[in-house]
């Protein structure tokens, strides 16, 4: 691997992991904060590895996954997230992601990752998990959801509005009222504060 890209809206962590990176022998390493910038990037410089957070200023990084891996499926990407590992890293893996790392992890935990990708392997977190009969009918909820359910589902939750989230997801307002309706449907639930709380409840 010749080229990591880093994309995380925090300038702090963007730096930490810029020196990890150049620790861990990168000499070709970018960084950017957003989804727009992240997209034209990868399509110039082809990035070899892409270390990805999944929630930036509102956008959301597990719909820009699914779009690295369908326009470059070479491509390994690392998800260094503070999203919770129960609910994002089986759909990380299910979108082709190589490797799942919290930020609530120890730092050796990020270096096995960038090593294990390196060398042409995945890394992801054992998550031996424990569910009350309650938690369960949500996890199942939560599973039902597509990809870009979930995306939208989190959008909501933030307080986006309808036509921010259709100009962030490049799809109409009408479409977003479509799949709030089937959000609502699907997790039995009747207002947008249900949603909010729903997300909040499962650390979404």
């Amino acid at each position: 691997m010749k080229h990591v890209m880093i994309v995380d809206d925090h300038p702090v962590i963007r730096g930490a992991l810029r020196l990890v990176c150049q620790n861990e022998g990168f000499t070709n390493i970018s960084d950017v904060s957003g989804v727009a910038e992240a997209k034209a990037q990868i399509k110039e410089a082809r990035a070899d590895l892409v270390i990805l957070d999944l929630v930036m200023n509102g956008f959301d990084g597990l719909d820009l996954l699914v779009w690295i891996l369908m326009e470059f499926p070479g491509c390994a990407v690392l998800v260094f997230t503070s999203q919770d590992a129960q609910h994002f890293c089986n759909r990380c893996i299910a979108a082709g992601a190589r490797g799942f790392v919290t930020k609530r992890s120890d730092l050796k935990e990020l270096i096995k990752a960038i090593h294990a990708l390196k060398s042409g392997y995945s890394y992801f977190p054992q998550m031996p998990v424990r569910l009350d009969f309650h938690q369960r009918g949500e996890q199942q909820a939560l599973e039902s959801l597509s990809t870009r359910e979930l995306s939208i589902l989190r959008m909501l939750s933030m307080g986006m509005r309808g036509k921010d989230i259709a100009d962030a997801l490049f799809i109409s307002p009408k479409t977003v009222s479509t799949y709030k309706t089937r959000l609502l449907e699907k997790l039995g639930l009747t207002s947008l504060v249900g949603l909010s709380e729903f997300a909040k409840r499962n650390h979404l």
